[in-house]
């Protein structure tokens, strides 16, 4: 397989989060009375403060404030770029009231960290958002275009370190291995450092331990706005209203497109209820006015797809990234 120029790919301690009752006609845990679901659970397969983070908090919120469910659970379970939350995951065959917020890193971690369990053995609820990627530097950085960096980093691929809030095979990982590819860098000769989601690239970033980020959008806007973070570019084919004068790669002469993807996975074996119950508790907040301020605050796409049609996505995914990857050598 060829490394192409236009990516592939279409293509992050336990917190209750409380919710009220509903009239979307969703029904109880008991299935009795027509209220909030409840007994829910989200697991986050990374740290705090990174983009499953913030996607899973933000629906958990969203269902309070809509009255889709009560006492949902969000917990992080971290390790192995998401794979030891896929396993518990795995594990869990059978149990209707837990899903895992995961994306495209996972997929990518369940080659690299030579996991057992692939994505392909759980159930598919749904596909949520997509991103924008973002090449970002702390705002007392030397760079000031994304020429700039490339410049630099043509001439010292290894002494331009460039980090990330995934693993190896995760979104901001394959970022800057497809950007040094289509600039004519060799992406075993880059010096990517990875972390455990943003929530341990932010110091890393404003520390200045690293030239630069590759990260989602979303994930640094608070920062990005208050100036002590500079995007560069942005991955997709259009600028994103979150950051309006930040140029495209294509605007700036990379021809580079580039779209992470959020969604959710639930154990296999659950019953078909509960696959539905879940399928039905994201419609109802998919379609709430509460999602659409949400996507616009944080940069996403909509991408919301459900049931088998997200199962055929997440099989194609699963099949490009394995290609990619043992490109790489990763695989």
């Amino acid at each position: 397989m060829k490394f192409h120029r236009r990516a592939l790919l279409s293509a992050a301690a336990a917190v209750p989060v409380a919710a009220a009752a509903s009239a979307c006609g969703l029904t109880a845990d008991d299935g009795a009375d027509g209220g909030p679901l409840a007994g829910l659970r989200i697991m986050v397969p990374n740290s705090p403060g990174g983009g499953y983070d913030t996607t899973a908090r933000s629906i958990a919120r969203i269902m309070e404030d809509e009255s889709i469910a009560k006492g949902v659970e969000v917990f992080n379970l971290s390790g192995a770029g998401g794979t030891v939350g896929l396993q518990r995951t795995v594990n869990e065959e059978g149990n209707g009231d837990l899903v895992m917020q995961m994306g495209l890193g996972v997929v990518g971690a369940s080659y690299t960290q030579n996991s057992e369990a692939k994505l392909t053995g759980t159930t598919p609820i749904a596909k949520l958002v997509e991103e924008a990627g973002a090449i970002v530097v702390p705002s007392g950085s030397p760079f000031q275009t994304i020429g700039d960096l490339v410049e630099a980093w043509n001439g010292d691929p290894g002494g331009v370190a460039i980090g990330g809030g995934s693993s190896p095979g995760g979104p901001d990982h394959l970022l800057p291995m497809r950007l040094a590819y289509t600039v004519g860098i060799t992406p075993v000769d880059v010096n990517y450092v990875s972390y455990d989601g943003g929530g341990e690239l932010l110091p890393a970033l404003l520390g200045e331990k690293i030239a630069a980020g590759a990260s989602g959008v979303g994930e640094f806007i608070d920062q990005i706005e208050a100036g002590s973070l500079r995007v560069l570019a942005v991955s997709t084919a259009e600028r994103v209203d979150a950051v309006p004068d930040t140029p495209t790669f294509t605007e700036s002469g990379i021809d580079l497109v580039f779209t992470n993807w959020r969604g959710w996975v639930a154990p296999p074996g659950i019953e078909d209820a509960d696959r539905d119950k879940w399928i039905d508790a994201i419609t109802a907040v998919a379609e709430s006015d509460a999602w659409a301020e949400e996507l616009a605050k944080q940069g996403w796409i909509d991408a919301f797809v459900t049931g088998s049609a997200f199962g055929e996505y997440l099989e194609e995914q699963d099949t490009e990234v394995a290609a990619i990857l043992q490109e790489l050598g990763l695989a």
